[in-house]
Protein backbone atom coordinates (compact mmCIF):
# COMPACT_ATOMS: atom_id res chain seq x y z
CA UNK A 1 0.00 0.00 0.00
CA UNK A 2 2.67 2.52 0.67
CA UNK A 3 3.75 2.30 -3.14
CA UNK A 4 0.44 3.41 -4.72
CA UNK A 5 1.09 6.98 -4.93
CA UNK A 6 4.41 6.40 -7.14
CA UNK A 7 1.83 4.37 -9.60
CA UNK A 8 -0.52 7.09 -9.99
CA UNK A 9 -0.18 9.56 -13.03
CA UNK A 10 -2.06 12.91 -12.99
CA UNK A 11 -1.73 13.55 -16.60
CA UNK A 12 -4.85 15.13 -17.67
CA UNK A 13 -3.75 15.31 -21.42
CA UNK A 14 -2.27 12.75 -23.64
CA UNK A 15 0.91 13.11 -25.07
CA UNK A 16 -0.34 13.65 -28.70
CA UNK A 17 -1.91 16.43 -27.60
CA UNK A 18 0.83 18.38 -26.08
CA UNK A 19 2.92 17.86 -29.13
CA UNK A 20 0.43 19.53 -31.80
CA UNK A 21 -0.01 22.33 -29.17
CA UNK A 22 3.63 23.15 -28.88
CA UNK A 23 3.91 23.07 -32.35
CA UNK A 24 3.86 19.46 -33.28
CA UNK A 25 2.29 17.62 -36.91
CA UNK A 26 -0.95 18.85 -36.03
CA UNK A 27 -1.68 18.34 -39.44
CA UNK A 28 -1.06 14.44 -39.61
CA UNK A 29 -4.24 14.67 -36.62
CA UNK A 30 -6.52 16.66 -38.78
CA UNK A 31 -5.74 14.65 -41.81
CA UNK A 32 -6.20 11.36 -39.78
CA UNK A 33 -9.34 12.79 -38.21
CA UNK A 34 -11.13 13.79 -41.36
CA UNK A 35 -10.44 10.45 -43.36
CA UNK A 36 -11.77 8.77 -39.85
CA UNK A 37 -14.86 11.02 -40.34
CA UNK A 38 -15.31 10.73 -44.24
CA UNK A 39 -16.59 7.12 -45.48
CA UNK A 40 -14.02 6.51 -48.35
CA UNK A 41 -15.40 3.30 -49.32
CA UNK A 42 -18.39 4.89 -50.70
CA UNK A 43 -16.52 7.31 -52.95
CA UNK A 44 -15.48 3.94 -55.17
CA UNK A 45 -18.62 2.67 -55.87
CA UNK A 46 -21.08 2.54 -58.17
CA UNK A 47 -23.72 4.64 -56.67
CA UNK A 48 -21.13 7.13 -55.72
CA UNK A 49 -19.37 7.52 -58.98
CA UNK A 50 -22.94 7.94 -60.33
CA UNK A 51 -24.00 10.55 -57.81
CA UNK A 52 -20.51 12.56 -58.96
CA UNK A 53 -22.23 12.51 -62.23
CA UNK A 54 -25.57 14.00 -62.03
CA UNK A 55 -23.98 16.84 -60.01
CA UNK A 56 -21.47 16.91 -62.65
CA UNK A 57 -23.80 16.85 -65.97
CA UNK A 58 -26.60 19.25 -63.67
CA UNK A 59 -24.38 21.73 -63.43
CA UNK A 60 -23.61 21.47 -66.82
CA UNK A 61 -27.31 21.44 -68.04
CA UNK A 62 -28.19 24.08 -65.47
CA UNK A 63 -25.23 26.39 -66.89
CA UNK A 64 -25.88 25.35 -70.76
CA UNK A 65 -29.97 26.82 -70.50
CA UNK A 66 -28.61 29.74 -68.11
CA UNK A 67 -26.35 31.32 -70.60
CA UNK A 68 -29.42 31.21 -73.41
CA UNK A 69 -32.15 33.50 -73.21
CA UNK A 70 -34.50 30.71 -71.39
CA UNK A 71 -37.28 32.70 -70.23
CA UNK A 72 -38.53 33.11 -73.84
CA UNK A 73 -39.93 29.95 -73.34
CA UNK A 74 -42.17 29.07 -70.02
CA UNK A 75 -41.09 25.40 -70.57
CA UNK A 76 -37.23 26.44 -69.67
CA UNK A 77 -38.52 27.66 -66.67
CA UNK A 78 -39.53 23.92 -65.47
CA UNK A 79 -36.22 22.88 -66.63
CA UNK A 80 -34.41 25.23 -64.82
CA UNK A 81 -36.42 24.25 -61.58
CA UNK A 82 -35.62 20.62 -61.84
CA UNK A 83 -32.30 20.71 -62.86
CA UNK A 84 -30.91 23.55 -60.06
CA UNK A 85 -33.11 21.91 -57.42
CA UNK A 86 -32.17 18.36 -57.89
CA UNK A 87 -28.60 19.66 -58.16
CA UNK A 88 -28.77 20.67 -54.85
CA UNK A 89 -30.41 18.07 -53.19
CA UNK A 90 -28.54 15.81 -54.87
CA UNK A 91 -25.01 17.57 -53.56
CA UNK A 92 -26.59 17.88 -50.24
CA UNK A 93 -27.26 13.43 -50.38
CA UNK A 94 -23.76 12.87 -51.40
CA UNK A 95 -22.21 14.85 -48.73
CA UNK A 96 -24.33 13.24 -46.45
CA UNK A 97 -23.61 9.75 -47.46
CA UNK A 98 -19.74 10.75 -47.32
CA UNK A 99 -19.75 11.97 -43.99
CA UNK A 100 -21.93 8.82 -42.76
CA UNK A 101 -25.45 10.48 -42.21
CA UNK A 102 -26.57 6.61 -41.84
CA UNK A 103 -24.60 6.04 -38.35
CA UNK A 104 -25.80 9.12 -37.07
CA UNK A 105 -29.23 9.37 -38.44
CA UNK A 106 -30.27 5.68 -37.59
CA UNK A 107 -33.84 6.13 -37.34
CA UNK A 108 -33.84 7.52 -41.08
CA UNK A 109 -34.92 4.05 -43.50
CA UNK A 110 -31.57 5.28 -45.80
CA UNK A 111 -31.70 2.64 -48.56
CA UNK A 112 -35.46 4.00 -48.85
CA UNK A 113 -35.29 7.17 -48.68
CA UNK A 114 -32.23 7.35 -51.16
CA UNK A 115 -34.19 4.94 -53.73
CA UNK A 116 -37.58 6.61 -53.37
CA UNK A 117 -35.16 10.31 -53.98
CA UNK A 118 -33.66 8.43 -56.87
CA UNK A 119 -36.75 7.32 -58.36
CA UNK A 120 -38.45 10.74 -58.07
CA UNK A 121 -35.45 12.37 -59.49
CA UNK A 122 -35.70 10.06 -62.69
CA UNK A 123 -39.54 11.22 -63.37
CA UNK A 124 -38.68 14.45 -62.48
CA UNK A 125 -35.66 14.66 -64.55
CA UNK A 126 -37.13 12.58 -67.61
CA UNK A 127 -40.41 15.19 -67.96
CA UNK A 128 -37.57 18.09 -67.77
CA UNK A 129 -35.46 16.51 -70.85
CA UNK A 130 -38.59 16.17 -72.93
CA UNK A 131 -39.26 19.79 -72.13
CA UNK A 132 -36.02 20.72 -73.08
CA UNK A 133 -35.32 18.57 -75.62
CA UNK A 134 -39.28 19.63 -77.55
CA UNK A 135 -38.19 23.53 -76.74
CA UNK A 136 -34.97 23.62 -78.68
CA UNK A 137 -36.31 24.35 -82.23
CA UNK A 138 -38.28 27.95 -81.58
CA UNK A 139 -34.31 28.54 -81.48
CA UNK A 140 -33.30 27.46 -84.90
CA UNK A 141 -32.86 31.06 -86.43
CA UNK A 142 -30.31 31.97 -83.89
CA UNK A 143 -27.73 29.39 -84.02
CA UNK A 144 -25.61 30.14 -80.84
CA UNK A 145 -28.30 29.43 -78.79
CA UNK A 146 -29.46 26.79 -80.77
CA UNK A 147 -26.32 24.40 -80.10
CA UNK A 148 -26.06 25.30 -76.03
CA UNK A 149 -29.87 24.38 -76.23
CA UNK A 150 -29.61 21.15 -77.70
CA UNK A 151 -26.10 20.35 -75.91
CA UNK A 152 -28.35 21.09 -72.64
CA UNK A 153 -30.84 18.38 -73.49
CA UNK A 154 -28.14 16.12 -74.46
CA UNK A 155 -27.05 16.22 -70.81
CA UNK A 156 -30.46 16.39 -70.08
CA UNK A 157 -31.02 12.56 -71.51
CA UNK A 158 -27.22 12.08 -69.92
CA UNK A 159 -28.47 12.76 -66.25
CA UNK A 160 -31.74 11.17 -67.03
CA UNK A 161 -29.69 8.00 -67.44
CA UNK A 162 -27.34 8.22 -64.38
CA UNK A 163 -30.47 8.71 -61.89
CA UNK A 164 -31.96 5.83 -63.21
CA UNK A 165 -28.99 3.92 -62.78
CA UNK A 166 -28.89 5.39 -59.43
CA UNK A 167 -32.38 4.26 -58.76
CA UNK A 168 -31.69 0.58 -60.04
CA UNK A 169 -28.70 0.26 -57.59
CA UNK A 170 -30.71 1.81 -55.08
CA UNK A 171 -33.42 -0.74 -55.13
CA UNK A 172 -30.68 -3.33 -55.32
CA UNK A 173 -29.65 -1.74 -52.12
CA UNK A 174 -33.49 -1.45 -50.77
CA UNK A 175 -34.26 -5.25 -51.31
CA UNK A 176 -30.87 -6.18 -49.96
CA UNK A 177 -29.52 -7.66 -53.18
CA UNK A 178 -25.83 -6.70 -52.08
CA UNK A 179 -24.62 -10.04 -51.88
CA UNK A 180 -23.87 -9.98 -48.56
CA UNK A 181 -22.72 -13.90 -47.31
CA UNK A 182 -23.68 -13.22 -43.57
CA UNK A 183 -27.28 -12.88 -44.50
CA UNK A 184 -27.47 -16.36 -46.54
CA UNK A 185 -25.39 -18.85 -43.34
CA UNK A 186 -27.96 -17.92 -41.18
CA UNK A 187 -29.92 -21.03 -40.43
CA UNK A 188 -33.78 -20.74 -41.28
Amino acid sequence: MADFPSKVTTETSSPNSQSSQQGGNSLRGLSANVTNMLDMSFIRSIPAVLMMAEIFMGLLQWALIASAPYTLLPAYGFVMFVAVTLWILTTILFFMILCGAQQKLSSVPWPLTVMAYHATATVLYLTAFLANAASVYPFLRFPYFYGVLAAAAFFGAVVTIAYAASAFFSYLDWKGDGGNAATDTVPA
